[in-house]
């Protein structure tokens, strides 16, 4: 992927539909919501490999896809570019400015990482790989 190369983030539906949205919208980064495309009990598994064919990277703080088997073999399968933010009780406030002040880093960790990968995005910003392409094309073996 090039830098010219537009990335679509797709926020998750643990994330909220409004301010993360808007802050990153009002940062003009191109944003997707989840209930704009899925019904809100979408499981995992059936949305993730629609959103790995668009090419949209996740914004997530649902730490148990990481965990889950069939949700790692569906990122592993849809290549899937995912962040998930590594601290859970942050408010919606502190999330949107995590993601904010870390948004050009994870432009770039997109465009030399190769899909599908999980990276955890720490509170102070750092980006670190979690899963990454052979450890996630590992779980389908």
């Amino acid at each position: 992927m090039n830098q010219a190369t537009p990335i679509t983030f797709f926020i998750d539906r643990c994330l909220g539909k409004k301010l993360i949205v808007q802050v990153l919208r009002e940062a003009g980064i191109t944003v997707e919501i989840h209930d704009d495309h899925f019904p809100a009990n979408a499981l995992d598994v059936d949305w993730l490999p629609q959103i790995g064919q668009r090419g949209w990277v996740i914004l997530t703080k649902d730490s148990r896809i990481s965990k889950n088997k069939l949700e790692r073999m569906a990122v592993a399968n849809a290549n899937v570019r995912m962040f998930t933010l590594a601290s859970q009780r942050l408010s919606g406030e502190d999330m949107a400015n995590i993601f904010l002040s870390a948004i050009v880093k994870m432009q770039n960790f997109v465009r030399k990482n190769q899909a599908p990968f999980i990276a955890k995005i720490y509170r102070d910003g750092r980006l670190e790989m979690w899963k990454d392409r052979q450890t996630l094309l590992n779980e389908l073996i």
